[in-house]
């Protein structure tokens, strides 16, 4: 069978929104692993190196579009494990996020 490269944005797209899907889920942001991602689209751990490096510069793409599109279930996880930028977000955001988990 012969299957069609995927453009690398339109992969980095795959990526990037699978690996968000599985950070929104409860405790999903902090059991985010290659491994985790790979085996949610099929495809090969090396190419989520590929496209987005070390799992640290990753967790910071995910959780800057996190606080980007006021993503609250992510936001408050980033805040629960101390991630930096999740701590950085603006003040009512991190309000917000924090309110969430008690409705």
């Amino acid at each position: 069978m012969n299957k069609k490269r995927q453009h690398p944005d339109d992969r980095r797209y795959q990526i990037l929104t699978a690996a968000i899907a599985i950070a929104e889920r409860p405790g999903g942001y902090s059991k985010l692993t290659r491994k985790v991602i790979a085996d949610e689209i099929g495809i090969a751990e090396a190419t989520i190196s590929l496209y987005f490096g070390t799992m640290p510069a990753f967790r910071r793409t995910i959780m800057r579009s996190a606080v980007m599109t006021e993503n609250l279930a992510i936001v408050v996880q980033g805040i629960a494990v101390g991630d930096a930028h999740a701590l950085k977000a603006p003040a009512d955001l991190k309000l917000r996020a924090l309110q969430s988990l008690v409705e």
